[in-house]
């Protein structure tokens, strides 16, 4: 495979707390060093200082009152910030940037299970960001119930949303994807190796085209 082919695009994991993101963005990255592809990792939210002190205010789990509506324009302000300062440049730079969640995640948890509305989070993207969708997005699909065993002894605000919640925003993941193009749902049950080999040979796919 090509890997070249990624230099300039903009890669996103996503899917429900626990499904493995983390482990699957580190062994990509891997792979995209060691094949001398210049790459770029950061997190949404998060990934700068402005973004970093957003994700404290929404994981603190103190904050109890917080509102649907003002977890959206969060995500939204740090994804902002991230995009302009980090993801943005790098992509000049031909770099490929590997992002640890980004807009699917606000369908899933506020457009959806919170139930702001699809048509609110899309528009206030689109608003808010200088880009709303990366070149391709894999979710990983976990079923919730496993996904939240994985999750450490202090689980943060949003982790702690009861469990009807997370069901929902595993559904929406998977039915956000089913609808676009440019995402592609990965089986997150297998051994770290096997999700990993699914999305090398999903990667293969899309560069081939």
């Amino acid at each position: 495979m090509n890997w070249d082919k990624l230099r300039g695009k903009f890669i996103v994991l996503d899917g429900p707390d626990g499904c493995g993101k983390s482990t699957q963005i580190r062994l990509l990255k891997d792979v995209l060093k060691n094949s001398g592809v210049p790459v770029l990792v950061v997190r949404d939210p998060g990934g700068t200082m402005i973004g970093e002190r957003i994700r404290q205010i929404i994981l603190d789990d103190h904050h109890t009152e917080m509102s649907i509506r003002c977890e959206a324009l969060l995500f939204m302000a740090s994804r902002a910030q991230l995009y302009h300062q980090c993801i943005g440049p790098a992509l000049k730079d031909n770099m490929c940037v590997i992002c640890d969640r980004w807009v699917s995640s606000t369908y899933a948890y506020q457009a959806v299970a919170g139930r702001l509305g699809a048509d609110y989070v899309l528009n206030l993207a689109d608003t808010a960001l200088e880009r709303t969708w990366p070149d391709l997005t894999f979710i990983i699909d976990l079923p919730s119930d496993i996904g939240l065993e994985r999750l450490g002894a202090t689980p943060d605000r949003m982790e702690q949303k009861p469990a009807q919640f997370h069901q929902q925003v595993s559904t929406a993941f998977v039915e956000l994807a089913r609808r676009r193009h440019d995402f592609r749902i990965i089986d997150g049950s297998g051994t770290i190796q096997e999700v990993h080999e699914k999305i090398r040979e999903e990667i293969a796919t899309y560069v081939d085209v």
